[in-house]
C-alpha cells in the first residue's frame, strides 16, 4: 500500500477536481486530471493556469511555483490509463450513485494494487463506496472546500473498513499539500456537510418565509456570528442543485426535518436558478459584483 503519495491522478475537471489538481501540483506532485472530453479538461487547465496569475500578480504565489506546477499537471480523456501509475487516485465526480459506481469499479480495475483511492464526497457514505472496490481498506473520504486552493480545511472521513495505515498516509498527504486535517467517522454529511447544510436549510426556509432578505440573513451570520460567507451566498457557490442533491440525501438518511428540501429550493432548482454556475441564485451573479 502506499505510504509516499508522489503521483496523483484526479477524476473529474469541474470545480472541485480542477482546485485539488492545482494544489497538487502547486505541493510538487505529478498530476493527471481527468474527464470525458478534451475540452472539459482544457478548460480546467485554463482555470488553474487563470488561478495561478492571479497568485503571482498578487504576490501569492512566486512564478517559479507556478511554471513548476503547470509542467507537473497533465490531462487525459482515459481513465484506465491515467491511473496505471497513480499513488493515490482521487474522484470528484457529480454525486450520483450510478456514476460513482462506474468510475470506482474502472479505477480500481486500473490502479496499481499499492494506490489509495480517495472520494471528495461531501455527504455518501465511505463505507458504502469501498465496497464498489476489491480494495476497500484503502478506501477513504478526502472532502476538500470550496475554493480549494483557498480554503485550509481537508475532512478526512474513515470507513468501516478504512486502514490505519490509510488513514496515516492520508493525513500525511494533507499536510504535504498545505491541508489541516480533521478525521470523523463515516455518517451521513460527515461532519461538515451535516451542520453546513442544516444552517443553510434554515436560512433557504427563513427567505421561504419572508424572515428576511438573503443579503441581510447573510449578513447576520457573517457579523454576528463571523462567520467569513453566509449560508446563503454559500450555497449559490456550491450550486442549489449540488445542495439539494446532498439534502436530500441526508434527509433520506436521516429522517428529521432539519434536512428537508425547503420548496423555494426545489422551485429555484426547477427554474434553473442554480447560483453562480447558471447566474442567478440568491443573488445576481451576472454583475461584477453579486
Amino acid at each position: 500500500m502506499a505510504t509516499e503519495i508522489d503521483r496523483v491522478t484526479i477524476i473529474g475537471s469541474g470545480t472541485m477536481g480542477h482546485g485539488i489538481a492545482q494544489i497538487c501540483a502547486m505541493a510538487g506532485r505529478s498530476v493527471i486530471l481527468v474527464d470525458v472530453a478534451e475540452s472539459q479538461v482544457a478548460a480546467a487547465v485554463g482555470k488553474i493556469r487563470a488561478n495561478l496569475d492571479k497568485g503571482v500578480a498578487r504576490g501569492k504565489v512566486t512564478a517559479e511555483v507556478r511554471d513548476g506546477a503547470l509542467e507537473r499537471l497533465s490531462t487525459s480523456t482515459d481513465l484506465s490509463d491515467a491511473c496505471l501509475e497513480a499513488d493515490l487516485v482521487i474522484e470528484a465526480v457529480p454525486e450520483r450513485m450510478e456514476i460513482k459506481r462506474q468510475v470506482l469499479g474502472a479505477v480500481d480495475a486500473a490502479a496499481p494494487a499499492h494506490a489509495l483511492i480517495g472520494s471528495n464526497t461531501s455527504s455518501m457514505s465511505i463505507t458504502a463506496l469501498g465496497s464498489l472496490t476489491r480494495r476497500p481498506t484503502q478506501v477513504i473520504g478526502l472532502h476538500f472546500f470550496n475554493p480549494v486552493h483557498i480554503m485550509t480545511l481537508l475532512e478526512i472521513v474513515v470507513g468501516e473498513v478504512t486502514s490505519e495505515a490509510t488513514l496515516a498516509a492520508s493525513r500525511a498527504f494533507g499536510a504535504a499539500i498545505g491541508k489541516e486535517c480533521i478525521v470523523v467517522n463515516d455518517s451521513p454529511g460527515f461532519a461538515t456537510s451535516r451542520l453546513g447544510i442544516a444552517i443553510a436549510m434554515e436560512a433557504i426556509r427563513m427567505v421561504q418565509e419572508g424572515v428576511g432578505s438573503a443579503q441581510d440573513i447573510d449578513k447576520a451570520m457573517e457579523l454576528g456570528y463571523r462567520f467569513p460567507m453566509g449560508p446563503l451566498r454559500l450555497t449559490d457557490l456550491v450550486g442549489l442543485d449540488v445542495r439539494l442533491a446532498i439534502t436530500e440525501h441526508l434527509y433520506s438518511e436521516l429522517g428529521t426535518d432539519t434536512f428537508r428540501p425547503p420548496q423555494l429550493l426545489r422551485r429555484m432548482v426547477r427554474a434553473g436558478k442554480l447560483g453562480q454556475k447558471s447566474g442567478q441564485g440568491f443573488y445576481d451573479w451576472s454583475k461584477e459584483t453579486p
